[in-house]
């Protein structure tokens, strides 16, 4: 962070919307500044970018922040998480972001060259973002080394940023910025220079950037407008790029979008090829001594020559009978002592891939035997025969023992690793649990304490794998308001280390901490990130009820009375007048339709049907336009003063907090009987669940929306 200065849009202490608690300046710049905040709810730390006075009041700008508010439905590790733009009492608008710790690449650059595995790990992370970006119809059009932070410093972390002039490009969308150039020069595509971006144009972007941290340089885009659009029709200079590097940013930044990558998911499937190690993985069993067999009587672990071995057998038959002078002259032939071990050791393992391993020493056979069965009954498997060398040098006469005391102490670990040298012991292990932890901690100390062995011990909670299926059942227990939602959960379950991202809705800052602790519970070393949405009781009352259904082609559309724009934040103010549609295919039909709002004042306003608009049939509501049927269910101000059966609203100082749009798709119609226009949210949601035990499968869609009234 940096110092504060007098003219500072906010001051570390001052809380926004009684929720972020300013903790110090991040950066400053020509429009504003960026703020490190804790929500005082969660404890999350996020990252406030607000704009100054001057800019607060520009519609243009304000656009662009809540453009980028609409970056918080990409849901992926490799992009920045937005949560909410808003407006202080001061008239200050301010946009919620996670706060992203490390540094940008371009203070990576700065720092000195990275390597070429680095720079292939941070394309494979970009690509990752940038797909999940363009899977929303989103392109950023600003990509470049300030504009992605490695978490923590690590490349396999690397976050994308700042989306303030990315550019919607489903059917029917605008930027805010138009459709001019936007970006910086260095790192555009040649067809940005024209006014046209696609998803392709990020890829070049990606391109350039890994050539500017390779060389720790910016690329040299031409110093007039005319030399930059000539030297962008070329391609990029990438001598002294080593491979596959060099090809990588050769193909990304191809002049012709034709000639880059068609997509970020077939660039992702490239740089899998590029990062696959040429060799495959050793299990834990490959990287163990061999196992020695013991000597043959008499060998004492050296080479003998040939000579020797011939001339034994004819000594033998010259002696005869002549058993004394077998026993003297030929003992240091026959049983020569066992060899000195330096250092004294014993090795044994069972990974989670590959073939139980044990090796070491023992003092004598009967002591094999001993050490032998101990791994035995740790592992299941027993060792092959002469999997220990017979050898002096045991450090202490009970090491043997107790080796085989510890080995039989492992269970239930899971994927351990037991070494001994000398008196120093190390135990590496997976515990399936917390509790199977701490006890197995207390129970190994204590062995070493007891032993005199000095121990170096590793134990991570496990399971080694949680499957996505046990974490919903944690979250079935703990969910007070509709579902809640795993984020990319891995098709193999969660590996140790693993972040388990969850979404969805709760009652209370209390509920979210409960998920939390519940999903700590079975996650064991693994990150548990809960990122809730804390609504009021009478909303959660209703979602509580609801299955757990997809939309089934439902949406909603929510705009502005006055205006008839679009709303895409479902944020209002005091004096606006919501507006709201329920959209579905002009084609579908044969089934009934039922619209709720679910008011933050602890009332259900059933729109439709009701006792002024029975009618609920699909088809007969609304009208179509364009293949889109578009039933009105909440009517601007004009609209209700010419119609007063229909249901109006305009935002008052009194009833500021989220309410919610639930449009239920129903086979049969939802309710056997007329409903009144408004009545408690108990009372519909009551109704709602009953019927729901008497009807099961009659829902067949279910689509909501919020509306946030807010000062």
């Amino acid at each position: 962070m940096i110092d504060p200065m007098p003219g500072d849009i906010f001051h570390p202490g001052q809380v926004l919307n009684n929720t972020y608690e300013i903790e110090g300046v991040l950066g400053r710049g020509g429009t504003g500044e960026v703020y490190r905040a804790r929500n005082q709810v969660t404890s999350r730390i996020v990252a406030i970018k607000a704009l100054n006075s001057q800019f607060s009041g520009n519609d243009d700008y304000v656009g662009l922040m809540r453009r980028e508010e609409q970056m918080r439905d990409i849901i992926d590790d490799a992009v920045v998480r937005y949560s909410e733009c808003s407006r202080t009492d001061q008239g200050h608008v301010f946009l919620v972001m996670d706060f992203i710790d490390g540094p940008s690449l371009n203070e990576a650059m700065a720092r000195g060259r990275m390597d070429v595995r680095e720079l292939l790990i941070v394309a494979h992370r970009v690509a990752q973002g940038l797909a999940a970006a363009h899977k929303r119809g989103i392109v950023h059009r600003d990509l470049s080394p300030d504009n992605v932070i490695l978490r923590g410093g690590q490349p396999e972390h690397a976050t994308i940023i700042d989306f303030g002039i990315a550019k919607d490009t489903a059917a029917g969308a605008r930027t805010i910025v138009g459709n001019e150039f936007a970006g910086k020069y260095e790192y555009a595509a040649p067809e940005q220079l024209e006014g046209r971006a696609e998803a392709r144009s990020d890829l070049y972007a990606l391109g350039a950037l890994l050539l500017a941290a390779y060389r720790g340089q910016v690329p040299f885009a031409g110093a007039t407008p005319g030399e930059m659009i000539r030297r962008k029709q070329s391609p990029l200079d990438t001598g002294g790029v080593p491979e596959p590097l060099k090809k990588l940013i050769g193909t990304l930044t191809a002049p012709d979008p034709a000639d880059r990558p068609q997509s970020a998911v077939a660039l992702l499937t490239e740089l899998d090829k590029l990062l696959k190690p040429s060799t495959g993985r050793g299990s834990r069993a490959d990287a163990q001594p061999a196992a020695r067999s013991r000597p043959p009587p008499g060998d004492g672990g050296k080479h003998r020559s040939p000579l020797v071995w011939v001339a034994l057998p004819l000594l033998l038959i010259a002696a005869g009978g002549a058993g004394g002078y077998y026993g003297g002259v030929f003992d240091r032939f026959l049983i020569q002592p066992l060899p000195v071990a330096s250092p004294y050791r014993l090795t044994a393992s069972v990974p989670a891939e590959g073939a139980p391993a044990f090796a070491g020493n023992a003092p004598d056979a009967e002591t094999a035997a001993l050490l032998a069965a101990a791994f035995a009954r740790a592992s299941g498997v027993a060792p092959a025969a002469g999997a220990l060398t017979l050898a002096t040098g045991m450090p202490t006469e009970t090491w043997a023992s107790a080796a085989a005391a510890a080995l039989e102490s492992l269970p239930p670990l899971e994927d351990w690793r037991f070494e001994v040298t000398g008196t120093d012991a190390r135990i590496e292990a997976v515990a399936p649990d917390a509790a199977a932890r701490d006890q197995a901690a207390e129970r190994l100390n204590g062995w070493a304490a007891t032993n005199g062995f000095r121990l170096s011990l590793s134990l991570v909670t496990g399971p080694r794998i949680l499957s996505a299926a046990e974490v919903d059942r944690a979250l079935g227990e703990t969910g007070d308001c509709g579902p809640l939602r795993q984020q990319d959960a891995p098709a193999d379950g969660y590996a140790i280390g693993d972040r388990i991202l969850i979404t969805g809705d709760v009652a209370g800052a209390s509920a979210a901490e409960a998920i939390a602790a519940r999903l700590r519970s079975v996650a064991g070393d693994r990150k548990v990130d809960v990122q809730a949405t804390v609504l009021n009781d009478d909303l959660c009352a209703v979602r509580r009820v609801l299955p757990a259904l997809p939309a089934n082609d439902l949406s909603i559309w929510i705009g502005d009375g006055a205006t008839g724009a679009a709303n895409l934040s479902g944020v209002f103010h005091v004096d606006e007048n919501p507006i709201v549609d329920v959209l579905a295919p002009a084609t579908l039909a044969g089934a009934s339709l039922w619209v709720v709002v679910v008011d933050n004042t602890g009332k259900g306003f059933n729109l439709v049907p009701n006792r002024d608009f029975p009618e609920h049939r699909i088809e007969s509501l609304g009208v179509v336009e364009n293949g889109v049927r578009r039933v009105r269910v909440m009517a601007s101000i004009e609209e209700f003063k010419k119609d007063t059966r229909l249901l109006a609203m305009r935002v008052t100082p009194s009833d500021f907090g989220k309410s919610e749009v639930v449009a239920i798709l129903s086979r049969e119609n939802l309710f056997e009987i007329a409903r009144p226009r408004d009545e408690s949210v108990a009372s519909f949601a009551e109704a709602l669940g009953a019927i729901q035990s008497e009807r099961p499968g009659n829902i067949i869609g279910v689509a909501t929306r919020l509306l946030d009234s807010r000062p």
